[in-house]
This record gives structure tokens, sequence and C-alpha cells, in this order.
């Protein structure tokens, strides 16, 4: 039987490292850390919790559908809102969604989550989870705030400083996380070291469409922002959009009709945003033939800046495409997208 890569002294696990590394040819610091990532899955997905929780994001891209090649180094979750709240569920009219029933509720719901239900929900019931594994591995430590977990591990590869040895749990909990489905998880080294066992996670996955519509928003959200809403790796999404395309499922996506006006709904709930003028950014429009991908100026050159800092550390995992790409894709899918949800809606003309 395989021994397992946490059984492996630290020369070991260096070796096996390097070993996947050439054969793959990707950084073997950033091996080590995907080894972490699905680790932490795993313990959590095998508790009660599980099937409350939802990966979604770059993790769900690169680890479930392997649609990216970039590494994703956090892991965003969401718990869903009825088994975090099931009391503000029950008064939510039916939908994909849970949302509260006035605007006056809105404020109410979201400060109760994020300052109250969410961080007792990782105190008492997500952290401890990862502690408990931890007493096997003795490798690592972990911490938490309201809305994250930290995993700390001793790296036997040498890390850089835009990567660090640490995975970051970032969770959400005013979602359902719907649609979604149950997939397998492996570590990328796993089939390249056939005699070590490495951990497996077997997560529900958001489904590519709700994910697309999450990052296309939030992108949107940047362009109306400007520069000063650019926070760091953002550039991601634009990259993500874009292997989306070359895979064959943007048309797929794009006209979820129903995901895109379920994830405006939620978002315009949640997830007020003002634009650089400090008018509220209209979601529902957005979906509807509004959509902006394609940031201007200062908001273009942080952008690229940013995308190219996870280039010269090697997060993008096979030769990374110009940022001009990136911005020329998000381009055609903009409009591929509002061509669609024009005629889809009538709304525009």
């Amino acid at each position: 039987m395989p021994e397992s890569f946490f059984h492996l002294n630290a020369g070991e696990q260096e070796e096996a490292l390097h070993v996947a590394a050439s054969a793959l040819g990707r950084p073997p610091h950033l091996l080590e850390k995907d080894v972490w990532v699905v680790w932490a899955l795993s313990g959590l997905c095998e508790w009660s919790i599980g099937p409350h929780l939802g990966v979604e994001g770059g993790t769900a891209l690169s680890k479930a559908y392997q649609i990216i090649r970039r590494f994703s180094e956090d892991v965003d979750l969401t718990y869903d809102i009825r088994a975090l709240a099931p009391q503000l569920a029950a008064n939510s009219p039916a939908g994909l969604d849970v949302i509260p029933p006035s605007r006056s509720q809105q404020k109410k719901w979201s400060d109760a989550i994020r300052s109250e239900l969410l961080p007792a929900w990782i105190r008492d019931q997500a952290h401890p989870i990862i502690q408990k594994a931890l007493e096997k591995v003795e490798t690592a430590t972990s911490r938490f705030t309201n809305e994250c977990i930290f995993i700390d591990y001793d790296p036997v590869i040498s890390t850089s400083s835009y990567v660090l040895p640490r995975v970051m749990l970032e969770f959400g909990a005013r979602s359902t996380g719907e649609p979604a489905n149950t997939h397998q998880i492996r570590c990328d080294m796993d089939e390249y070291i056939p005699d070590i066992a490495f951990p497996v996670a077997n997560p529900r996955v958001m489904e590519l469409a709700r994910i697309f519509w999450e990052k296309a928003t939030a992108i949107h959200v940047y362009c109306a922002q400007g520069a000063a809403g650019l926070h760091d790796r953002f550039s991601r999404h634009l990259h993500d959009l874009m292997r989306l395309e070359e895979t064959g499922n943007i048309d797929q996506v794009i006209q979820a009709q129903e995901i895109a006006e379920a994830v405006a709904l939620h978002k315009g709930a949640f997830f007020i945003e003002m634009d650089s003028a400090g008018n509220r950014i209209d979601y529902t429009g957005a979906v509807r033939g509004a959509l902006c991908l394609v940031p201007e100026r200062e908001a273009e050159a942080a952008l690229r800046a940013d995308y190219q800092h996870m280039v010269d550390d090697g997060l993008l995992l096979d030769e990374a495409a110009p940022f001009d790409s990136l911005i020329d894709a998000c381009r055609g899918i903009q409009e591929k997208a509002n061509a669609f949800h024009r005629r889809s809606s009538g709304t525009y003309a």
C-alpha cells in the first residue's frame, strides 16, 4: 500500500516534489502548496459540513474542471446560507438563491451573516475540523478570522515572496452555491508518483455557468470603479474567462440566462457597489446586455501590472498568454454576451 506523503520525512517529500516538478515542468513550491490545498478540502468534506460546502472560483476551474492552467493558491468556498441561517432562508422568495424579501432586510441579513453567523460557524465548526486533522500532520498550524481559515505549513521547498507557504480558505455564506455537483479533486503530482498516497477530496463544486457569471460581474464592477477597485491577483478573472472561451465552454455559460439573472439578483442584494461616479452598479442591466469586461486607461494599466506579477512567479503554469490577448478575448466575450442577452431580454435595442 502506498505510503502517505505526510508520513515521509522532509527529504523524501522534497525528492518527490522535484521528480513531479521535472515531469510536469512546474515549480515544485506550487506542487507542495497544491498538496495542502487538496488536504484541506479533503478534511472539510469528510465531516457533516461537507454536503453544504461548495468550491467555486479558480479552484473549481483548475482542480475540478481542468479548464484553466493557472495555479489557484487560495480556496474560495461557499457555505449554503440555508444551512447557516435556516431562519432567514424560510422567509425568502423561491429561487436559485435565498434573497431578502425586501430592501430593508438586505443590510440586516448581510450584517448578521458577516458579523455573527459566519464567524461563529468558522470558530465552532469549520476551524475545529482543520485543527483535528492537523493533529495527524504536525507540520502546520492554523488560525482563523471572521471569514477565513489560514493553514501555515512548514515548506520543504523554498517559496517566493508572492506565493507564501500558506493556504487561505475564504468562506462566503450568503449564497446557496447552486447549481453544483460533486467532483473528485486530486493533487497535480498524484499520477506522477504512484508509490506515494496523496490526499483526495470529493467536494460539491459550483457549475461552470455560475462561476462564469460570478467572475464576469466582478470584472464588470472593476471596469465601473477603475483602478481604485483593483486588488492583488484580480487579473486572474480575465485569464479564466479567456480559458473558458479557448476550451469551448463560453457559449453555454453565456446562454445560461436563469443563472445570470440569479447572480445579478443575489449580488444586487448582498454586494452593493458604487461606480467611480458614486452611482449604484446595476447588475441586472449588466446581465441583460450592458456587461463590461474591458477596463480602460489607468484601470487597464493596473491590471496589466497585476498580471505580470502572476506571470513572473509562475502561477500561469503553461506559457503565459500576452496580456493583450486577455483583453481581446474579454472584448469578444463581452460583445457575444451582450448581443445574446439583448436579444433574449428585449431590454436593449
